[in-house]
């Protein structure tokens, strides 16, 4: 191999780049017209465009992706994760066009890749199966017969694929037949198939998986077990390595599992089992990933082995690289790695995807952290909501929770809603803290999340940040701002904050010192030093540090371990509308594609009943009426994309 195509984007292309690049492989990305000046791009040796900016149209076109790799002679292929890694077909087609395929070969990808064919494979082997249905007959009769034999509550999921997609809970009879509809058309838009397969759901299980490697030899080891039960939408925004559900015999059973699936299809490379594991350490085979995974880095972490640099020796044909006693040996002295997500979506609706511009964007040292981001790039739609992935490290578990947790505090994200707040939130809980979470965390501790502030304090710091910010702006010496001739003059600075309109009274006291005042509450406010990013102010003797950052009229905020934002009303115009669905209308709350309009303009419709169904970053968002009345008119038509704002539809309230 000497010039590697990385068929992917973002921050697992320079995550693998960046390992080929030290072992002295030159390396290629390919790029759609969204991310013409990406990171990813730029950090290549070469480059080539492969579509616009819609997936489909581009990572997911494998045609041009062999077209760009023949073009500039690329002679082998790295898929990353998501887009075509498991795309079994698009592996034969790099093999057959005489590339080196640096994944595990297609046959074994089409044995384990599909749930269905996997489960049929693993029937009467030595790794443990839920009772489900995994059969052929996907009529829905057939299935709404099968749920019932399989019994109440189980689990709908997407045979062809995996991150939550597809994947819906049904406990009871009566909700079955939508959420199959529901479940095969995510399926469908997300990986090209409609096939499902049933599950018996257990009650709060931990979701824990094993990573494998094998080699071309026979060869097969694991490298432990990876805790990946804190998930929101069935997808994992919270791992650890170990899990410490999990002791020594646990993991050599779950290891041994694992080497056995692994076995079952020949295969070789990097995969990954994933189990769920009862309280009482019983376990249960759910699917494989053929590729490698999101959480990689804290299995890295714990056994200091580079798994990407591991795919690239075996796909040049070298055996693996450890013994399973060697790395036992290296899980024992590992420590403990903990990971986060950090995504652009809004928690408190319901983890809505969320996109626009970074105003500013600072990784914290003290961490690995895999990104491709930069102050002043857009967050496309077309992709995942995934931004970033810190990564914290230490002795011991209690260790790595506290580094992760200063250091996540610290991580700047400004200009995007991010899940940041509430992942310092799931993080700082007891059940967490104490090891006990479960896939039912979120839903059980986290479900009515809403950050908590400091009320007026925190609004009096915001618009004192404002004015010092304008001021250092201003064509007058910044000692002159707030002066007056007379009395201090008193100025009413009305705000959007946070989402709500509030107003503070701000009058100078001095120099760089003001009296900001929000309903009866006074605070006397020092600027004590301020930069272009970065604010440190004194009141009561207390110094409160606050990062900003200035964008298109708003000002966007940390401090106190909460994202704000605010917005100066003073010049601007009165409201001109009504929230949506205030006035009757309903409006795209982000960047979409329509991807189902099960109603007709005249037609009744009750409240809470599913309007419209929208895609954005790989995930369906129904949308559902406000209240009770009738439709008046309809304004997009299935597959237009649409924008934060977008009237969708009008309706007469009853």
């Amino acid at each position: 191999m000497k010039l590697i195509l990385i068929a992917n984007r973002g921050e697992i292309a320079l995550r693998v780049m960046r390992t080929a690049q030290r072992m002295g492989y030159r390396t290629m990305a390919v790029y759609s017209d969204a991310d013409a000046d990406a990171p990813h791009v730029r950090a290549a040796d070469c480059a080539a465009r492969i579509g616009t900016g819609p997936a489909r149209e581009s990572y997911l076109d494998g045609a041009a992706i062999l077209a760009a790799a023949r073009a500039h002679g690329a002679d082998a292929l790295h898929p990353g994760y998501g887009f075509l890694a498991e795309n079994a077909d698009f592996a034969q087609a790099v093999t057959d066009a005489g590339l080196t395929w640096i994944g595990p070969p297609p046959e074994a990808m089409r044995a384990m890749g599909n749930k269905a064919a996997a489960k049929r494979l693993l029937a009467g082997r030595d790794v443990p199966l839920l009772p489900g249905y995994q059969g052929s007959n996907q009529d829905g009769a057939a299935l709404v017969a099968e749920a019932e034999r399989v019994g109440f509550p189980l689990m709908i999921k997407a045979a062809a694929g995996g991150g939550g997609r597809g994947m819906r809970l049904v406990t009871d009879a009566a909700a079955l037949p939508g959420q199959l509809a529901a479940a095969r058309s995510e399926a469908l838009q997300a990986f090209g198939s409609g096939e499902l397969i049933l599950e018996r759901a257990l009650a709060n299980p931990r979701h824990v998986e094993v990573q494998v490697f094998a080699d071309r030899y026979g060869h097969v080891v694991h490298l432990g077990e990876r805790d990946c039960s804190v998930q929101r939408r069935h997808q994992k925004i919270i791992e650890e390595a170990p899990s410490p559900a999990v002791d020594a015999t646990l993991r050599h059973r779950l290891g041994h599992a694992g080497i056995e699936a692994a076995r079952s299809c020949g295969y070789i490379g990097a995969g990954t089992m994933e189990f769920l594991l009862d309280a009482d350490g019983a376990f249960w085979f759910m699917e494989m990933n053929t590729r490698l995974q999101v959480e990689h880095p804290v299995t890295e972490a714990i056994t200091g082995v580079d798994l990407v640099e591991w795919q690239l020796r075996v796909a040049e044909g070298e055996p693996l690289p450890l013994t399973q006693e060697a790395i036992d040996a290296r899980l024992l002295a590992g420590g403990h790695a903990i990971e986060v997500r950090l995504c652009a979506e809004d928690p408190a609706q319901d983890f809505l995807p969320q996109t626009g511009r970074i105003a500013l964007w600072r990784a914290p040292a003290q961490l690995r952290v895999e990104h491709a981001l930069e102050s002043g790039m857009e967050i496309s739609p077309h992709y995942d909501s995934m931004a970033a992935k810190l990564i914290a490290h230490g002795a011991t578990r209690v260790e790595a929770l506290r580094l992760l947790r200063k250091n996540l505090d610290h991580c700047l994200l400004l200009g995007v809603p991010t899940n940041q707040d509430f992942l310092l939130a799931a993080l700082a809980h007891p059940e967490f803290e104490a090891g006990h979470a479960t896939t039912g965390f979120i839903a059980q501790h986290l479900a009515d999340f809403k950050p908590h502030g400091e009320g007026e304090l925190d609004l009096a710091l915001a618009v004192v940040a404002l004015v010092e910010a304008h001021a250092a702006q201003a064509s007058y010496p910044q000692e002159l701002g707030g002066w007056s001739s007379s009395a201090p003059f008193a100025d009413r600075v009305p705000v959007e904050f946070d989402g709500e309109k509030r107003s503070c009274i701000i009058a100078a006291q001095g120099e760089r010192t003001w009296r900001a005042t929000v309903g009866d509450t006074g605070f006397d406010v020092q600027v004590v030093e301020s930069g272009s990013y970065a604010m440190r102010l004194r009141v009561d003797g207390n110094v409160h540090v606050l990062d900003y950052a200035m964008d298109r009229g708003r000002m966007l905020l940390r401090f106190a371990g909460r994202n704000h934002l605010l917005r100066d009303l003073r010049y601007s115009a009165p409201d001109a509308a009504q929230a949506s669905g205030g006035d009757g209308q309903l409006r795209a709350p982000m960047n979409g594609k329509v991807a189902a309009l099960p109603v007709a303009a005249g037609e009744p419709v009750q409240a809470g009943q599913t309007l419209i169904v929208l895609e954005a970053m790989k995930m369906e968002h129904a949308m559902a009426a406000p209240c009770a009345g009738v439709l008046r008119a309809i304004h997009v038509k299935l597959g237009q994309q649409v924008g934060p704002g977008h009237i969708l539809l009008e309706w007469e309230p009853a």
